[in-house]
């Protein structure tokens, strides 16, 4: 069974690089702080624990199960680019699409949050394989070099979407650094 994720249109294609247009989505997020790594696992496990029940559905007192989509999404709160430096993430999963901000189960954590994503705009570079800092930095790297090379203007920070459960042998992860754009 296909695990959803969002939907968007390719406007361009260069190579692992494309330009995405995103439809509006709703995300569950939370901020964590450590390395990209405890950043990770920590968000992970606090959303993970939301959609697998930890929530107030919004016509019953029960909870409800979500089922899980991709990617998992972390990305550096901070004043510079670099992956490396940053200590506070932004983990952020893609709901199911089949929900809106009314009819989505509520988090019973405060530290998750859920938010409407309106139509955004990304540079994206495609990559497979582990993704250890270095690595994610080099990438982050690159996909702002191509940004800048096509004089595309950048909003917010770069951030890292996985699509694979880490059990993905490593030549088969889906990895992508995503930066939104203005229109290009």
């Amino acid at each position: 069974m296909a695990i959803e994720e969002p939907k968007f249109e390719v406007l361009l294609t260069d190579g692992a690089f494309e330009i995405r247009k995103y439809a509006p989505f709703i995300v569950a997020e939370t901020m964590v702080e450590g390395d990209m790594d405890q950043a990770s696992s920590k968000g992970f496990r606090l959303i993970a624990d939301y959609i697998f029940g930890n929530n107030q559905a919004v016509s019953s007192a029960s909870s409800e199960k979500i089922a899980m989509t991709a990617p998992v999404t972390i990305e550096p709160q901070m004043n510079e680019m670099s992956m490396g430096t940053a200590n506070k993430w932004l983990i952020k999963f893609i709901m199911p699409s089949q929900y809106t901000l009314a009819t989505i189960p509520k988090p019973k954590n405060s530290a998750v949050n859920l938010r409407e994503v309106s139509v955004k705009r990304y540079a994206v570079l495609k990559y497979s394989g582990i993704n250890f800092q270095s690595r994610v930095q080099t990438k982050t790297q690159e996909a702002l070099d191509w940004v800048a090379k096509r004089n595309l203007q950048m909003i917010g920070q770069p951030q890292l979407s996985r699509y694979d459960p880490p059990w993905t042998l490593p030549m088969l992860r889906r990895n992508e650094v995503m930066i939104e754009i203005s229109n290009p």
